[in-house]
């Protein structure tokens, strides 16, 4: 008799716990989806981190220089960052009729393998009478945005380019970005 009953709460032991590996029955019901990249986990799209923090006041545009084939060139803004470096940031707007595929021009000697960038912007501190060009990580990378090689009629993507800062007596910069008119800006910070 003892044998039945240990052998009895044995299976039950071993059912129960089988059972309790198969779920609480929901089955029918759709399970919620890991959020994919850039999703939050409500399925809502995630703000750029150039975007997060910011209110849904207008950006402010700091210049504007036209390009070809209607491309306008949008700068938002020129911080100086407590890393040693002046962070420039915008906009490339295609206002024109069709797409537009990125000029080598806008790269400018830069081979690595993210070579649809913007390396090939400059900063000139006409008062100091220098010329600074963007910064490189150890991998010698721009640091700059990459990945440009269209952008789409009507279509707005954004940028950001890091420079050497200039002296803190400069303050205001010309940024050029080739096949663009040269755009004068205030730095702050």
């Amino acid at each position: 008799m003892v044998k039945v009953r240990t052998g009895a709460v044995a299976v039950v032991a071993v059912m129960a716990f089988a059972l309790a590996g198969c779920g609480n029955g929901d089955d029918a019901k759709p399970k919620p989806q890991a959020p994919s990249a850039g999703q939050t986990s409500a399925g809502k799209p995630q703000k750029s981190p150039s975007a997060a923090g910011q209110s849904s006041a207008p950006v402010e545009v700091i210049a504007t220089s036209a390009g070809p084939e209607g491309i306008v060139l949008t700068l938002n803004s020129a911080v100086r960052d407590q890393g040693g470096f002046l962070t420039i940031s915008g906009q490339i707007k295609n206002g024109g009729t069709s797409a537009f595929v990125q000029t080598a021009a806008w790269r400018g000697d830069e081979k690595s393998a993210s070579a649809a960038s913007v390396a090939g912007a400059t900063l000139t501190d006409k008062a100091g009478k220098k010329r600074y060009y963007v910064l490189r990580d150890t991998e010698s990378r721009c640091l700059c945005t990459s990945g440009i090689t269209r952008i789409a009629a009507g279509e707005t993507v954004p940028f950001f380019a890091q420079f050497p800062v200039p002296p803190a007596t400069t303050t205001e910069v010309d940024f050029n970005l080739p096949t663009f008119a040269t755009a004068t800006v205030k730095l702050s910070g």
